[in-house]
């Protein structure tokens, strides 16, 4: 997949500038079945889970103040895919 700036990546996070239009989060999904061969169904899905975490994490920064920013966002989202993972017992 490629952002809207050009750059490969298997997550994005549009935040408009006007609170008033949608953001949205886009997550590759192509390589699931390679994926789910190669770490199987759990390990690939919880991929799946971080991407979707890390592009939250920025909706989170878009909605306190349009600042987006790469500081903490990683440990952010795996404390919160662990979190999910207490509650359940597979992806």
């Amino acid at each position: 997949m490629t952002n809207m700036r050009g750059d490969k990546c298997s997550a994005s996070f549009f935040g408009p500038w006007e609170h008033t239009v949608e953001p949205y989060i886009r997550i590759a999904t192509g390589g699931y079945e390679s994926e789910k061969k190669e770490y199987g169904r759990d390990d690939a899905l919880t991929g799946y889970l971080v991407s979707l975490a890390h592009e939250v994490i920025h909706y989170q920064q878009w909605v306190e103040n349009n600042q987006l920013h790469q500081r903490g966002v990683a440990v952010k989202a795996a404390n919160m895919v662990k979190a999910y993972a207490l509650t359940i017992e597979r992806p």
